[in-house]
């Protein structure tokens, strides 16, 4: 994994990032040579949280009236 120091990241971050995206390996970033940051490339499939569900429910019956017909007498 390449490492490279705070400063030359902010110089630089633009190109690193499309080098990161391009090349496909991470990018340690440092602070006075302690580990800060971790720049990695982002996965291309979807969000597992968002839409995991798309089509295996299915509605029956009338999703906006009330379940009960009848609410009695409301008085």
């Amino acid at each position: 994994m390449k490492t490279m120091a705070a400063g030359n990241f902010k110089a630089h971050c633009l190109t690193v990032m499309d080098e990161v995206k391009a090349k496909r390996q991470p990018v340690l970033i440092t602070k006075r040579g302690k580990p800060v940051v971790k720049v990695v490339p982002v996965d291309d499939k979807e969000d597992d949280i968002f839409g995991f569900l798309r089509g295996k429910l299915t509605i029956t019956g009338d999703v906006i009236a009330p379940a009960i017909d009848d609410w009695g007498n409301l008085k």
